[in-house]
Order: structure tokens, then sequence, then C-alpha cells
């Protein structure tokens, strides 16, 4: 016999849970306006209309909530040691009681105090309702209540104020209503869109908001990227505080919790000591869609990553993004969701530092045309992942032997062109072993249009592979080893599989960065970033990005004057 639409009928005076605010809701994400957040709004329909809505509401979403854990608070606070978990006001039988002390007993306050109910321990808020419930053995509340909702998602039982059991074929129509009750809109856009779509939104903040669990303290973190970095550490109930690295240490021993770092601004022997005092250290680092400039001029980063064991560059020692490229099970939704990212990017003419312009340098006809693409010579990356070549002049050496009858074109770092950083090479270097120095052409059009790129560990090496294009590789990136770039360093054993394009551009892009939307500052996926930075979304200009423009133009002009003063 098929149930009859659940209705959510409210209880103690109070009005239903389901009809107070949406289900399927936003996190508290500090410093953004509610309205600007806000990922549902309360639907206004009644009667036989809500009841069609509801009827609307899939077993498969309702599935994908369960799967994602999102709904209710699924953010806050995780107490542990929870057996039971009940709404404030709701009485519990002696019998489901048995065998449990007060401190096994989770109160959930609702939005006002109510008198009454069992004796236990109150839960702090916000509280992470899928993580308590999931540990419980039971919970008591009124069938509408989110808390018996995600119960029942998680099949846990339910027992209702008359302490009777809920069936859970009720506590389905419960969730459909809920779902129903709200409509949905695209934070990013503003436009209407459906549960399905807030469902994945849901669970791409949850990703993010997990990832920053047991984050104790943040050090090394530069002042002008702080703002930024607290936004993509908040993990649903603060951020960490931003401390020196012995500190920052100290506090992370207290708490039995994590040390953030950035890696270049943090001294090995404060990590040596983390290490043999047990502490885990959290690597943040420069995603690989990272703002509208560079970061060597004080563009605060638009996307970063969080790694807990190496670090994607460090080709020394296992990361989190290798392990995820050696072991994850990528799902097709996955790898279709990354083929449509690839495409997007490659329509966009999106870049690590935003879109590009540029007149594009001529190449020869008729022969074989090679880029070699230079770096930062005293960056992580290169000294981590270069696989023993030595700067930029050795680089080029070594394209030049594998390449002897090629026309090599030669393109420096935007971060050593700007004057910011080290690895500068004069003209008559270069031109000593390759055939033109290209310092204006956009880089992907010129990716696109040689026959083979050439890189030590640059970026660029896996932006050539999303465009399908030959890669030759000196070094060790993260993309090397997987069966799709030409690799001259000896390979690492712990890369033992092969991937498709997709299953890398999933987990390089969507799976291991976090994004931060440079317009609403909210967390987001990379197609935000991608479209942000394809249609010019401005970026802050402080008068610290003015100082180091300026500064790299004195130490560029210093540079050449040098060069033409040797002759």
């Amino acid at each position: 016999m098929a149930l009859k639409p659940f209705r959510a009928t409210g209880y103690y005076g109070q009005r239903s849970i389901v009809n107070a605010i949406p289900f399927l809701r936003s996190p508290p994400f500090p410093g953004i306006a509610p309205a600007t957040a806000a990922i549902s709004r309360v639907r206004e329909a009644q009667g036989r209309q809500a009841a069609e809505v509801a009827e609307g509401v899939s077993d498969a979403l309702l599935d994908a909530i369960a799967q994602a854990r999102v709904g209710g608070m699924f953010w806050g606070h995780r107490p542990q040691g929870i057996r039971l978990v009940a709404r404030e006001g709701v009485a519990v039988p002696q019998a489901a009681r048995e065998g449990l002390a007060r401190q096994d007993i989770g109160i959930v306050r609702g939005s006002r105090r109510v008198a009454g109910g069992v004796a236990g321990r109150l839960l702090p808020r916000p509280v992470d309702l899928w993580s308590v419930i999931g540990a419980a053995r039971s919970v008591h509340a009124a069938p509408d209540d989110e808390l018996a909702i995600v119960a029942g998602l998680l099949n846990v039982p339910v027992f209702g104020p008359d302490g009777a059991p809920v069936a859970p074929g009720m506590l389905r129509e419960a969730a459909r209503a809920a779902v129903a009750a709200g409509s949905y809109r695209d934070c990013f856009s503003g436009e209407a869109v459906d549960a399905a779509w807030a469902v994945a939104q849901l669970a791409d903040w949850r990703r993010h908001l997990d990832g920053n669990r047991g984050i104790a303290a943040a050090s090394g973190m530069a002042l002008w990227k702080r703002e930024a970095i607290r936004h993509f550490l908040w993990d649903g109930v603060c951020s960490p505080p931003f401390l020196p690295a012995e500190k920052g240490l100290r506090r992370a021993q207290r708490e039995g919790g994590a040390l953030a770092v950035w890696p270049s601004r943090v001294s090995g022997a404060v990590l040596e000591e983390a290490r043999v005092s047990g502490v885990a250290v959290a690597k943040v680092e420069d995603g690989f869609l990272r703002s509208k400039g560079l970061g060597a001029a004080l563009h605060p980063p638009g996307s970063v990553v969080v790694d807990r064991s190496g670090i994607y560059y460090d080709a020394r020692s296992p990361s989190d993004m290798e392990t995820l490229l050696a072991t994850h099970a990528f799902a097709p939704a996955e790898e279709r969701r990354a083929a449509c990212l690839r495409a997007m990017i490659r329509a966009s003419g999106v870049t690590k530092y935003g879109r590009e312009a540029g007149v594009m340098i001529a190449l020869p006809q008729g022969r074989r045309t090679v880029l070699a693409v230079g770096q930062v010579e005293d960056d992580l990356s290169v000294e981590y992942g270069g696989a023993g070549v030595a700067g930029n002049l050795d680089l080029l050496r070594r394209v030049r032997a594998a390449e002897p009858e090629a026309w090599i074109v030669y393109r420096p770092h935007p971060d050593v062109q700007a004057g910011l950083r080290k690895g500068h090479l004069s003209d008559a270097a270069v031109l000593a072993v390759a055939d033109a120095i290209d310092l204006g052409s956009p880089l992907m059009a010129l990716v696109q249009a040689v026959d083979e790129v050439h890189v030590l560990s640059s970026l660029t090496g896996f932006e050539a592979l999303m465009r399908d294009r030959p890669v030759t590789v000196h070094g060790m990136p993260f993309y090397a080893g997987w069966g799709l770039t030409r690799d001259l360093a000896p390979a690492s054993g712990r890369r033992g599989r092969s991937l498709s394009l997709d299953q890398l551009v999933a987990g390089a892009l969507i799976l291991y960065p976090r994004y931060l939307d440079p317009m609403t500052r909210l967390p987001c996926g990379p197609e935000i970033m991608v479209d942000r930075l394809a249609s010019g979304a401005p970026s802050p200009m402080s008068w610290l990005i003015r100082l180091r423009t300026l500064q790299g133009k004195l130490r560029r002009f210093m540079t050449l004057s040098a060069e033409y003063l040797r002759g």
C-alpha cells in the first residue's frame, strides 16, 4: 500500500523544522552575507501543490544526499561517544536509555529552549548531525525534525515524542517533504537551480570543510595571503589562528591537531621537530588555477592545495595528490565532469594566471618546433621535482640534446621575466643553445602551435596535456609517470598505473585543490574559477601589489643594465 504524502505538523508549539528553514542549506561562511551564500529559501507552496512537489523528489536524490552527508547542519563540532541523540524537550523511555550514562546521551537544542525531555549532554552548536547521528543507536525526535530525517537517511532507528518507533517509510516521506520545502539558487550567479544541483554544491562544500578538520594553527602564511587563507581553512566552526611556526607547533602539540604551513616560509628545523614529536603537518601551496595575477606580485591566491602527507611538487616522497592519482577509483561522473572542465579551459584560453593576451611569435615552416619552458630556479618544485637538472640553462642543453635538429624556442617564467624571482638567462646564453626567445606570445597558443613541449616540472606541461599536445618531461612533476608524457627522469615506483587524461584532470583540478570565488568569496568548484578568470572578474589591487610590481620593474631594469654594460 502506498504511503500518503507526509505533511509536517510541528511539535511543542514550535513551528516545524521543515517549515522553519530549508533542510538543504548553506553553512554560515564567516564574513559572507547570508543572502550571498544562501543556496536555498523556504518554498511558499502549500497543500496539494506541496505534496506534488514532494512526490517529484526521487529516491536517487535522497540517496545522493545520504552519500554526500549533506542537509541539516552538516558542518560543526563532532562530539564523540554519543549513543543516543534526542531533540531538547523530547522524552525518552527508560528502556531506550538502558545501559547508557548521561554523557552517552546527546541533546540537540532547537531554535528556542524547551522544558522537559531527558537528561543528557547538551551538544555544542553548531554540531555535525551526520557524524553524531551516524554513530548513535537511536534518535528521538518528531518525524519532521531534521534529526529524524538525517537518521532515516542513515538507517538509524527513530522514535517519536510518544516513544513509538517511526516507520522508515514515514521518514522517507519526511525527507521528500523537507527537500521539496526549499527552492534553490546558484549562489554564484543567482539563477534558479534544482535540488540535485544544490546537493552537488553542498557535497563540494562538505569535502572542503572536512579537509580542514583538526588544523590547530597556521604558520608561514604571508600577511597579504591571510584573508584568503582564513576562508580556505575554515572548518565549519573556525579558522586556525596565524602563529609563528614555533608557537604554532606548540599549539598543535597541546591540542593534538595539525600545523598548517606554507613550506617555503617555515624552517626545516620546525618541520623536523614536528615529525619527531608526532605533530601532523598540512602543507599549503598555490593551486593550479590560482588568480588573475602573479603570486610573486602579491596577488592573493584563488586556489590552494592542502596536503597532509607531502606536497604535489615533491617527488621524493608520497603526497595526497600522488596517492589520489595512484589509488582513487574514478567514477564515470567524475571523468565526465573532468572532460567538460577540460573543454571549458581550452575554450576560454585560461591558464594558471588567468586569460592570456599578446602577439604570437612566428614559427618556421617545414621544421620540427619545440617549446622549452623556463622556471623559477629557486622554486621548491625545481629543487624537489627537478630530478637533478641544474637550472634553466641546464634544461635548455638537455632539450637540445634530446632534439638536435629541432627549432627550439625558449619561454622564461613570468615571475622571472617580471624581475621578481631567480632564473634569468641572458639572451646570449639562451641563443647559444636555442633558436629564439619568446616573451609575449599567448602561452597556450604557442603550446598548441609547436610540435612538442619540453618542461622540467612546470605546470605548462600539464596545461599542454589538457590541450592534447605531446609533452616531454625532464623532471618528475605530479603529471609525469602515468603514461601520458615522455619521461626522461627515472620512474617512481609509486606511480604504478596508467591514467586517462580525464582521470588526471579530475584528480588534479577537481578533487585535490580548493578554490575561492573572487566575486562572492565562497568556496567554489574549478568551473567557477575558470569562468571568473575568463570573464576578467576584477581582482583586488592593493598598495602591496603596486609596490611589488614597481620593485620587479626596478630589479629587471638593473639586471638588463648590467647585461648591457658587460656587452
